[in-house]
């Protein structure tokens, strides 16, 4: 019990876990709120105050978002162009999600400012910016995490062909080691195709099913994606 109490500690007291907690409870108040809210009796009103709390949450993790830009600036001045990567297909793909990250918070940014009255301009058109852009990072995202699972499976191939066992324990080509990168790479994808579904949802009406989500399926899909990854960072942890 100790160890879990400080385990959930840890995770409070960091940015990002802190993040990812207050996000799955966002997601999880907009998902039971909307069920909830469906209902004709008396609890709806109990529902109207999850989706109220979930809204009040969201507007939370933009406003802390405010601070990301830095700390994503020094991320992708340490990736740079990517020399460092041997295959040029993953180097343009994190070079692109890089790209389409950075410009993200700017436009997150203005449209906050807009909707805050601190700036005299139109909130309408970044957001839908701002949503272009996390569109195009989760799915290069998607598309990085099967190029790589399919490399994976080649170098653990390769791997069983030389007969390499589970004798190499600090080797990092070893068949357990494979099996588990490319178990984070299946949770990325289903993370980022969750997250893609409502990032389509927010745009636009028209555009595939922008605006038919009802708020419990979009608490779903958030609290789906949430969930896996704290559990892709536990597994890396």
């Amino acid at each position: 019990m100790d160890n879990s109490f400080e385990s959930v500690v840890n995770l409070l007291e960091s940015y990002r876990g802190r993040d990812k907690v207050i996000r799955t409870v966002c997601y999880g108040s907009q998902l039971v709120g909307g069920i909830i809210s469906r209902k004709t009796d008396n609890s709806s009103q109990l529902g109207k105050s999850l989706l109220l709390f979930s809204a009040q949450l969201s507007q939370c993790r933009t406003v802390l978002r405010l601070f990301d830009d830095l700390s994503m600036a020094a991320y992708s001045l340490s990736y740079g162009l990517g020399s460092t990567e041997k295959d040029k297909v993953l180097q343009c793909m994190s070079l692109l999600i890089n790209i389409a990250d950075q410009l993200y918070y700017p436009c997150e940014h203005v449209a906050w400012a807009a909707d805050a009255e601190l700036i005299k301009v139109k909130s309408d058109k970044w957001w839908t910016l701002s949503t272009i852009l996390w569109g195009v990072s989760l799915l290069l995202g998607t598309l990085r995490s099967l190029r790589i699972i399919w490399k994976l499976r080649k170098k653990a191939q390769r791997c069983r062909e030389a007969g390499q066992g589970e004798s190499k324990e600090n080797s990092t080509s070893t068949p357990t080691e494979i099996h588990k990168q490319i178990w984070g790479e299946f949770l990325n994808i289903l993370s980022s195709l969750a997250d893609l579904s409502n990032a389509i949802h927010w745009m636009p009406p028209g555009f595939l099913w922008a605006g038919r989500f009802p708020d419990w399926l979009v608490g779903l899909m958030g609290t789906t994606s949430s969930l896996l990854g704290m559990l892709h960072m536990s597994s890396s942890d």
